[in-house]
């Protein structure tokens, strides 16, 4: 059984080749007997507007997790999501694709698989603000209890595609902690402070990054990484000298 098929894929389904059973190609008499069945099959698995709107939210969300590479168990998660939601009637008034898109953000903080909102309105239909929306709302109605996200939790990715190494990552990680500690997280945007402190912790290890290559990867922007930097400089015991600071702007 899959979420991700409008009927969960418990229909049988006849298969678009020519072929039976046994492998063996079905004669060219029956061919067209064969493709009218799947006609008629086609149309009745899609019965009502109800599982019209399975079939189409489905597909979107399968094609948003394609384009972000993401795994199959977290799709089928994303898919049992939006099917709670259609079933506690919180689509009305609300659109497929924003509501299938706050699905799949929703799957990704509940499997811990950092994705931020900009990353999924970029793949969906929709914009970040309804995305968010929606999340919203269906995290609240089906009492999903999703802990926020955390600096930590967009470490591992954004390393990785800063092609940083390990001892780079764990500089970060500990200039995050010193800043939690501080306070310095507080109403701040996870990814601006991981930003910053992977721009710092970059300096500090002779790998340098540009703020603008760190800021594409992470999608903030170079003003949020500056103010954060600026923080981490003033208030933690970094090693970075104020004409380091300086230079580094």
């Amino acid at each position: 059984m899959t979420y991700m098929i409008h009927d969960k894929g418990l229909s049988t389904m006849i298969d678009w080749k020519n072929r039976d059973i046994f492998g063996k190609e079905i004669p060219a008499k029956l061919r067209a007997q064969i493709y009218r069945l799947r006609k008629w099959q086609s149309r009745i698995r899609v019965s009502d507007a109800t599982e019209r709107n399975l079939t189409f939210a489905l597909s979107e969300l399968d094609r948003m997790a394609s384009n972000l590479d993401l795994q199959k168990n977290l799709r089928e998660c994303s898919a049992k999501i939006y099917r709670d939601a259609v079933e506690a009637h919180l689509i009305r008034g609300r659109s497929i694709e924003g509501v299938a898109a706050a699905s799949l953000y929703a799957a990704c903080r509940m499997y811990k698989v950092p994705r931020t909102l900009n990353e999924i309105a970029e793949v969906a239909r929709v914009d970040k603000k309804e995305i968010g929306r929606s999340f919203r709302f269906i995290s609240k109605e089906l009492r999903l209890n999703l802990n926020p996200t955390k600096p930590v939790d967009f470490l591992t990715r954004f390393i990785s595609e800063l092609d940083l190494s390990q001892k780079c990552q764990q500089v970060s990680k500990k200039i995050i902690k010193m800043a939690e500690q501080r306070g310095l997280t507080s109403g701040r945007g996870p990814t601006g402070v991981c930003a910053a402190s992977i721009y710092a912790a970059s300096i500090l290890c002779k790998e340098r990054r540009t703020q603008r290559k760190i800021a594409k990867i992470s999608q903030v922007t170079e003003v949020t990484i500056r103010n954060r930097y600026t923080e981490l400089i003033e208030n933690l015991s970094l090693g970075i000298s104020q004409k380091d600071k300086r230079n580094n702007k």
